[in-house]
């Protein structure tokens, strides 16, 4: 209970942060291309990073902060850095047709899901 906790702060935290990050992009850039949501992703992937790097170092970091800040901060602010992570990590491990297959899928199935849920609120 106390891990879920703490996992459902990070992502309190990082939802807020992401709005706040995607509303402060908008008002210095124009709002045709969804700039703030591109920034957000690439910033999440590379705090995930960063925050997984540090957790590989050794005891810079404890479980329950790691499961703050990834599972909790980087999920809340942006799922795609969680989506890059499985990524790198099948990279490493040379699967990549994993790689091509689990990035190929998630476009295009998100892609669909997006708009046939779109169609069934529409139609």
């Amino acid at each position: 209970m106390k891990l879920l906790l703490i996992i459902g702060s990070g992502g309190f935290l990082g939802s807020i942060a992401r709005y706040l990050t995607s509303l402060s992009i908008h008002k210095y850039l124009p709002v045709s291309f969804p700039y703030g949501t591109l920034i957000v992703n690439i910033l999440g992937c590379f705090l995930i990073g960063l925050f997984y790097g540090l957790a590989e170092r050794g005891n810079l970091m404890s479980t329950e902060l790691r499961m703050f800040l990834t599972v909790g901060f980087c999920g809340g602010y942006t799922t795609f850095s969680t989506f890059a992570n499985d990524n790198l990590g099948m990279l490493r491990d040379g699967a990549f047709v994993y790689v091509a297959l689990y990035t190929g899928l998630s476009v295009m199935l998100g892609l669909l899901a997006t708009y046939l849920g779109s169609l069934l609120v529409n139609s």
